[in-house]
């Protein structure tokens, strides 16, 4: 089974003795309650560096900083030991990082190391932690125009992350594709060490992509769901036969989602790297859609090329 660490500091030198046995360091950085995509992360750090030995730390902690606080960080689904379970039958994963807390609390208030569930949004001005990391302009719009925290709060644990565990490599899921997009830029201009990867979306059979928030839907709702994944299918299929104007297609997609009972937050055209959004489909694009089924906001998105 993977080797549990908790300690910032044990964490570091795991990771430094690895590397000084010659091993690549790979880092999944993950919030728990581990579905098929995740397992499908690991797999991409265990394929990541073929000359060298891997050794791969997963990353499980819910990150109270990305959540506003009328967001659903105390109901964010955890199963640690069947966690432990899944990562110990990939038989790739050496260690479990699952730290407490990973930020300094003010005088006088309870964080996660005593049970609390606060927001680092509700802090209270003080000694607490105050610093932060912001990619300014890739973190707008999208999912950043309705969660104007989560960029930073996402930036900002990932740079603790990689400080902490010191990684050559880190995986991250292109489901979250603004937050790929981020991570890279952020590595870039602050010059981290690291290869970012972005690893392919994972679905159900019937298309849906894979969510730890999926448990969340009834079995009426996740049906309705379904109606994201298929209106992505049907715009790059008739993109592909030259249905290229992105007005038309972000009007086609809002209509079957609402006509499904969902509530859409946005549908964006945008150049797959810069996410500048586009008029017209004439290169690489990636089509992303964020919609309310029930209490339950999903996320989508599907990559074009009509150039391909």
């Amino acid at each position: 089974e993977p080797e549990v660490i908790r300690d910032k500091a044990a964490m570091r030198a795991w990771s430094r003795r690895r590397r000084a046995e010659g091993k690549t360091v790979a880092v999944v950085p993950t919030m728990g309650y581990l579905h098929q995509g995740h397992l499908s992360l690991i797999s991409a750090a265990a394929a990541a560096a073929s000359a060298d030995p891997v050794a791969i730390v997963v990353t499980i902690y819910v990150n109270p900083s990305q959540f506003a606080p009328s967001e659903d960080l105390a109901t964010y689904p955890s199963d640690f030991a069947g966690d432990l379970r899944k990562l110990a039958s990939t038989g790739v994963v050496d260690a479990v990082f699952n730290p407490p807390d990973l930020y300094v609390r003010g005088a006088g208030r309870r964080g996660a190391a005593s049970g609390g569930a606060i927001s680092c949004l509700e802090e209270a001005a003080g000694d607490g932690h105050e610093t932060w990391v912001r990619v300014e302009r890739l973190e707008k719009g999208m999912c950043g125009a309705s969660r104007p925290v989560f960029f930073r709060g996402v930036a900002t644990i990932v740079s603790k992350l990689f400080n902490i565990i010191e990684p050559d490599v880190a995986v991250f899921g292109k489901k979250d594709y603004q937050q790929w997009r981020v991570i890279c830029r952020m590595v870039r201009d602050l010059d981290f060490a690291i290869e970012i990867i972005g690893s392919e979306i994972v679905r159900e059979a019937d298309g849906l992509a894979m969510s730890s928030r999926n448990v969340h839907l009834s079995r009426e709702e996740r049906e309705k769901a379904l109606s994201i994944s298929r209106s992505l299918v049907d715009a790059r299929t008739g993109a592909l036969k030259g249905n290229t104007d992105c007005k038309q297609i972000k009007n086609k997609i809002v209509q079957t989602l609402t006509e499904t009972g969902g509530q859409v937050d946005y549908v964006e055209i945008v150049e797959q790297e810069s996410l500048v959004p586009v008029e017209q489909i004439d290169g690489p694009v990636v089509i992303c859609v964020a919609a309310w089924f029930g209490k339950v906001r999903l996320i989508d998105n599907i990559e074009i090329d009509t150039r391909s």
